[in-house]
């Protein structure tokens, strides 16, 4: 096989590809090889290219027995660590026996694996610590808090604010699923944004008031109509609208505004903006592109004080993803935050 059908051969291999030789040299290597290990490696040794241990074991256990050998390779660029599992086979050219070495980049099912381990040990976290602080209070109650009256109504009190932080954590690990779980699906019912958001602030106002917060809403006359599941929508205004209440500081105002747009180039055509914004304390710019993970907080310790399980936003970014929205979030310290989510209008469907 010439050094132009070798070409070829490797040219239609969708992956790094490597071929060598009994020698031991490479006889060639597709464009992709050669972005991942270097141009020019044609024609050298394999050890000077391939460079660590485990590939260059499954090599040259290979070459020598003729049975085919699976490792990994891992890169990196600078940015980001890439895993690719090694795939070593014997192949038979005019030329003489040989070795094709396939690099398949498994990194985006590392990063899944990784995600489910954190994931993991997060609510495993989450969990344990009301956990353990009940079965203190339990002991105490059955032990030196026995028969105290004042005791146990304190410890009970304590008890029960311990269970319904487990019971809201358990209640947003279930959205969360459902709405993963009905991700690719979108939906298609007529829903009135512009109503959802007059019910949530109904739901809030006690909230609100509580928490010496003034709602300030700016919305349109008539019905602002989105195709969307009007439960879920009504979830995010909530989850929005409560974070910017709880973070936004007493006797601040949150202002909860809707519009909309004939273009919106982040959707590609008509669109309805929600905007939820609060006079908080602002969030460090750092912190913005993390802040939809799952159980990721700027303030821990606050959150958990407001009652908060670190999964509302990563609720509200899978909702929005579900009706091909975009949500955006805006902050500087002590400039307060916005948040604000754009989903495609139907124009159509608006009441003439």
């Amino acid at each position: 096989m010439n050094a132009d059908n070798i070409s070829s051969l490797l040219g239609a291999i969708p992956l790094p590809a490597v071929l060598i030789g009994r020698g031991e040299r490479i006889l060639g290597a597709n464009p992709q090889a050669m972005e991942l290990l270097g141009p020019g490696i044609a024609g050298r040794h394999f050890i000077t290219a391939l460079r660590q241990p485990a590939t260059l074991d499954a090599v040259e256990a290979c070459l020598k027995d003729g049975q085919r050998r699976t490792t990994r390779y891992l890169s990196s660029d600078g940015a980001q660590d890439t895993t690719f599992i090694v795939t070593c086979s014997p192949v038979h050219t005019e030329a003489g026996d040989g070795l094709l070495v396939c690099f398949e980049d498994v990194t985006h099912l590392e990063q899944a694996g990784q995600m489910r381990r954190d994931f993991v040990a997060n609510v495993s976290h989450e969990l344990r610590s009301p956990l353990t602080a009940l079965l203190g209070f339990i002991e105490t109650l059955r032990g030196p808090a026995k028969g105290d009256p004042a005791a146990s109504a304190r410890f009970l009190a304590m008890m029960q604010g311990e269970a319904e932080r487990m019971e809201r954590l358990v209640r947003d690990l279930l959205s969360l699923s459902r709405v993963e779980s009905q991700e690719r699906v979108r939906p298609t019912d007529p829903v009135d944004l512009a109503r959802a958001i007059g019910t949530a602030l109904h739901m809030l106002k006690s909230v609100a008031e509580e928490n010496d917060v003034t709602l300030a809403p700016d919305l349109p006359e008539g019905p602002v109509m989105v195709p969307g599941d009007a439960d879920q929508l009504q979830q995010v205004i909530t989850n929005l609208t409560e974070n910017a209440i709880k973070y936004g500081g007493r006797g601040k105002t949150v202002r909860i505004s809707l519009s909309t747009s004939e273009a919106e180039p982040s959707v590609r055509g008509p669109a309805a903006v929600l905007s939820v914004r609060d006079e908080g304390p602002g969030i460090d710019p750092v912190h913005i592109p993390r802040l939809t993970e799952r159980f990721y907080r700027v303030d821990s310790h606050r959150s958990r004080e407001m009652g908060g399980t670190g999964l509302g936003l990563a609720i509200v970014k899978h909702i929005v993803g579900r009706h091909r929205g975009r949500l955006r979030i805006e902050s500087e310290p002590g400039q307060g935050s916005e948040f604000r989510v754009v989903l495609p209008r139907d124009p159509a469907r608006q009441p003439r």
